[in-house]
């Protein structure tokens, strides 16, 4: 039998779980039209509920985030893993980088994270590590096969990622499909058969990170 207590409890019980979901689709809208930068105050009211109430379900942004990009996150994972499974080596690294821009281009709240690292939280960094050596192996085996140019680092790639994602911002409305033009005008440049002597070369390791803990901490 049901108490008093407990009838009590359910419909808040109810009430917090239809505000978390509110939240979460107001969140996911927000961010994908403005970034993550994407004003909190605007998401509550989206969602109908008030800034604190915001806060007793996400404490901070970086919490919000993670809940909202959870499906474009899945969706990232499941296209990858779906390129990994390719034999051919280049049909494999251009199949992995084209699920990733495709993503990209869908949400610029996504792209924002994919351009940027956060070092106090440690799932998007497992998620980054992540994608780094997945990135590191198709472009790896593509180089093994001697089909990719053997100078091209990771780096290389990051970069990609950052100006196709300005490339978004100016194309989304006006010419979506853009990007594919772009990365396939890239993945020639980087076919073994294509290849010059550059004068500069790839950022380390560190430089990449730090370059892309920059990009998290100036925006």
């Amino acid at each position: 039998m049901t108490t008093d207590l407990e009838q009590i409890r359910m419909p808040k019980r109810r009430d917090a779980l239809e505000s978390h979901a509110r939240l979460i689709t107001a969140a996911q809208r927000e961010f994908a039209a403005h970034g993550v930068n994407a004003s909190l105050e605007a998401i509550a009211r989206d969602a109908g509920v008030a800034i604190g109430t915001l806060y007793r379900h996400f404490p901070t942004r970086m919490d919000l985030l993670i809940a909202a990009f959870e499906p474009r996150l899945q969706e990232f994972l499941d296209g990858a893993r779906s390129a990994l499974e390719i034999d051919d080596p280049w049909a494999r690294f251009v199949a992995y980088l084209e699920n990733l821009f495709r993503v990209q281009a869908g949400d610029r709240g996504f792209n924002d994270f994919l351009s940027r690292r956060f070092p106090s939280n440690t799932q998007t960094e497992r998620i980054h590590d992540q994608m780094c050596e997945q990135i590191e192996s198709v472009l790896a085996g593509a180089q093994q096969s001697g089909q990719a140019r053997p100078d091209i680092a990771l780096a290389d790639i990051v970069n990609l990622i950052w100006s196709n994602g300005r490339m978004i911002d100016a194309t989304g409305t006006t010419a979506p499909n853009e990007w594919r033009r772009h990365l396939y005008l890239m993945l020639d440049a980087y076919r073994a058969e294509r290849a010059h002597p550059i004068p500069e070369p790839p950022m380390t390791q560190k430089q990449l990170y730090d370059a892309m803990v920059h990009l998290g901490k100036a925006n």
